[in-house]
């Protein structure tokens, strides 16, 4: 690969090429196109036909599902400073996060890592790398896939310093950026590089001739942050790496299902072949296809139903007219198609039964699911990792709105709200909360602060005044007597 290549001979160690290779493999499960196995050649006895194998592209929909259980539009961001939240909340508006949020837990699902890479656009810096003042600027956000990814250093799965790839197209030659994190004196610097990828070439730009390639006109060479935390972040699945225990690289939801995959796209192609297959069929003589005695074909010619058998079929003894109606097996191999979906489902953390073919169409399971399911707790142990990508996300944010004058406070107290009402009885969970409010076990501030996506000190504030309780001295008027 070019990249490793190029980081190699720059003298950074990377994780090793086959990994990427395997990315390669999960991207076309996804896409339902794999190599050698949706396209294959078939012998029939006096030449090989090639086929294509039909697919149900279940990867893509566990990638979709499990997209949409981690990152929708009811997970709440709560910032307690008022003016970083503001800031932090146009920020993401403006790089449509709400959007390429989901996509990329999608892409995450399937490739097993993204990143967020918030950057200044816009700003002034000198020879060196500095941030001149007044420097003004935007903070904007670069998503980056897993193939993208170049993890540089890292310590029990943490990824300290790392090289990002952005490919680009100018004109008929294509070239890639390459962003290198790395500390130098307890600071991030950031380093760009630029390297002509056509043919295969990786010869590297200097610095000189950026001006002449569109969209590397601005760039700088070196950036200094004046931050020893780091500009970037790691979201991955939390689902440990068993292709090198030394990786810190995620792995796709479906990475230990690909033999499931394929059984069940192999069923799936049977299932859909035996209603090909099965047609029905009319072999008719020679005689019965012709034309009666007006010149009229007998049978429409383009009837697919009726096949002409040979000259001399009725000489051998056979029938003039044979109804060939193959018996289609369809149950088993629905039942066939449900047994994959299942072992794929508990395999892949949704637990027993979530898909269901049926009809001819996947059918997901849409019941509330108890706590002690195995599907709950692979969604919250996903959610561990998400909460602290989330949250170093906001702070980046924070530092970068300081650095072109923002009042923004990197340190401010941020609370991650993820949305279970998909897996949670909430009506239940809520409604026990209240009885433990009434029983004195649990503060209004903490029912508010959970609920409410409040931090605690918001949700003490925000508590409605108490209604003065009468005093039990007051006497109670009794009834009138002799």
């Amino acid at each position: 690969m070019i990249i490793i290549k190029y980081l190699n001979k720059a003298g950074y160690d990377t994780v090793d090429s086959s990994f990427y290779t395997l990315i390669d493999t999960w991207k076309s499960w996804y896409r339902g196109n794999v190599k050698k196995f949706h396209k294959y050649k078939m012998y029939n006895g006096k030449t090989h036909i090639s086929c294509k194998r039909l697919s149900l592209q279940m990867a893509k929909k566990l990638s979709e599902d499990i997209a949409d259980l981690l990152l929708n539009e009811k997970v709440q961001i709560t910032i307690q400073d008022e003016e970083t939240s503001k800031f932090v909340m146009q920020v993401l508006k403006e790089n449509y996060f709400s959007v390429l949020g989901n996509d990329y837990q999608e892409r995450k699902a399937y490739t097993g890592t993204v990143a967020y890479v918030p950057y200044l656009e816009g700003i002034a810096v000198d020879q060196d790398g500095s941030v001149l003042p007044g420097a003004g600027g935007k903070v904007k956000i670069n998503y980056v896939s897993a193939s993208n990814i170049y993890p540089l250093s890292w310590n029990n799965g943490y990824i300290s310093e790392c090289a990002f790839v952005f490919p680009k197209v100018i004109g008929t030659k294509k070239y890639v950026h390459i962003q290198i994190h790395k500390l130098e004196n307890r600071q991030y610097v950031l380093e760009n590089h630029v390297v002509e990828c056509t043919s295969g070439a990786g010869t590297e730009i200097p610095k000189e001739k950026w001006g002449k390639l569109k969209g590397f006109e601005t760039m700088t060479e070196r950036f200094y942050t004046g931050s020893e935390e780091r500009q970037f972040v790691i979201d991955r699945l939390n689902i440990s790496n068993n292709s090198d225990k030394d990786n810190p690289m995620g792995v796709a939801i479906f990475a230990n299902s690909l033999d499931v995959l394929r059984g069940l796209d192999t069923a799936y192609d049977s299932y859909i072949n035996e209603f090909v297959l099965g047609k029905k069929r009319i072999f008719a003589s020679p005689e019965l296809i012709g034309t009666d005695p007006l010149g009229n074909p007998v049978f429409d010619p383009d009837d697919v139903v009726f096949y002409q058998l040979p000259e001399d079929y009725l000489k051998d003894g056979g029938k003039p007219l044979e109804e060939v109606n193959m018996a289609i097996r369809a149950d088993e191999h629905e039942k066939a198609i449900n047994d994959n979906l299942n072992i794929l489902s508990m395999k892949c953390g949704f637990g027993q039964n979530h898909y269901k073919f049926e009809n001819g169409s996947i059918q997901t399971a849409t019941q509330v699911i108890s706590e002690n399911s195995d599907m709950f707790r692979s969604v919250n142990k996903h959610e561990i990792i998400l909460r602290d990508v989330l949250d170093e996300l906001v702070r980046i944010i924070a530092r970068l709105g300081r650095v072109i004058g923002a009042n923004t406070n990197p340190d401010t107290e941020i609370v991650v709200a993820f949305d279970d009402s998909i897996i949670e009885d909430k009506q239940a969970e809520r409604q026990s909360d209240r009885q433990d409010v009434s029983m004195g076990v649990m503060r209004l501030e903490e029912y508010r602060a959970k609920w409410y996506g409040e931090t605690k000190e918001e949700a003490l504030a925000n508590l409605p005044e108490q209604n003065t309780v009468m005093d039990e001295s007051i006497s109670i008027p009794q009834s009138g007597g002799q």
